[in-house]
């Protein structure tokens, strides 16, 4: 990686990731891609190069390609899990015929792609617990019908075109930087404000709602690695199974209270979250990640929750 796209730049996973990336390749370019409405800010913008970089539009998408030599794209344009049930038909549009312009831009200007699957892309006859690599996928939401596609597509312009196509199933992710936006396991999150706040916390998610989590540190590493990863090693493409943390909404109180004594918090299930909630992985086995390219996740649920707080605290009060 040299000359990179970070599509979707200002979002949960897109504004950390991009500084990462500047960080590493100071002598590159790499640009923050962004959508009317939703232009960097701040360090994003002042950083590096922003370019309007809807993946709607192929012209202007490759305009951006050919205007700052991108040999990588990171494609993370999306609406996430609980948006997506809202807006079935925009979900689609964004994250596969966006996807279709990335993928025929790679094809045409030998453009590697990241475009991140989900453990969304499950669904209830998947096993629960230690779901394999490589497994029945049958999801019932709009979101999760998407990444099964782009998990295929993805596969489908390597082996058809040779496009050097890569992904990882993200979980659940944590950030102290940006707020989520919309998805199942954004709880998770808010969680921590409410906890740093002093609030109770109202939980959209039943107790002994088991799901994979991850700290966003783990998560931009993990990012970064499988686009560097040695490719005659990969046996699997699109999508690694990557995994850290697996936890309820009570286990998770309790280790918070552990740091802040008397936080509270009451359940208010939401129905449509929790029925995709329950049609996740409670845990999946990232074992061929693990052999494949070396993963391995650094911060475990007491590291997360110490780093969490500490940061918040600095954030907030």
């Amino acid at each position: 990686m040299k000359n990179v796209l970070v599509i979707g730049s200002t979002g949960q996973i897109g504004s950390e990731l991009t500084m990462k990336i500047r960080n590493m390749i100071p002598e590159g370019n790499v640009v923050a891609g962004y959508i009317k409405g939703a232009e960097p800010k701040g360090i994003l913008l002042e950083s590096g190069p922003a370019a309007e970089a809807d993946v709607c539009n192929g012209e202007q998408l490759l305009e951006v390609v050919k205007k700052y030599k991108i040999d990588t794209i990171y494609n993370l344009a999306a609406l996430l899990s609980a948006v997506a049930e809202k807006k079935p038909q925009l979900a689609w549009h964004i994250q596969i015929d966006g996807l279709m312009n990335i993928l025929e831009i790679a094809r045409e200007n030998g453009c590697a792609v990241f475009t991140p699957s989900s453990i969304g892309s499950f669904g209830p006859e998947t096993p629960h617990k230690d779901t394999p690599q490589d497994t029945i996928q049958r999801p019932r939401s709009m979101y999760g019908c998407t990444k099964v596609a782009t998990e295929l597509l993805s596969d489908y312009y390597f082996h058809k075109y040779g496009v050097d196509t890569r992904s990882v199933r993200f979980p659940g992710l944590i950030s102290n930087v940006t707020l989520p936006g919309g998805g199942t396991t954004d709880y998770a999150v808010e969680i921590y404000y409410s906890a740093v706040k002093g609030e109770e916390f109202v939980c959209p998610i039943a107790a002994g709602t088991f799901m994979d989590m991850m700290y966003m540190p783990d998560a931009l590493k993990a990012a970064v690695d499988i686009m560097n990863a040695d490719p005659s090693r990969l046996v699997h493409r699109n999508s690694f199974n990557i995994a850290s943390m697996s936890f309820d909404p009570e286990i998770l109180l309790h280790k918070i209270q552990e740091h802040i004594p008397g936080f509270k918090m009451r359940y208010e299930v939401d129905p449509v979250r929790q029925a995709i909630a329950d049609s996740w992985p409670d845990k999946m086995d990232d074992s061929c990640a693990r052999a494949e390219w070396d993963w391995k996740p650094s911060f475990d649920l007491e590291s997360m929750t110490v780093d969490m707080i500490d940061a918040l605290r600095k954030k907030l009060l």
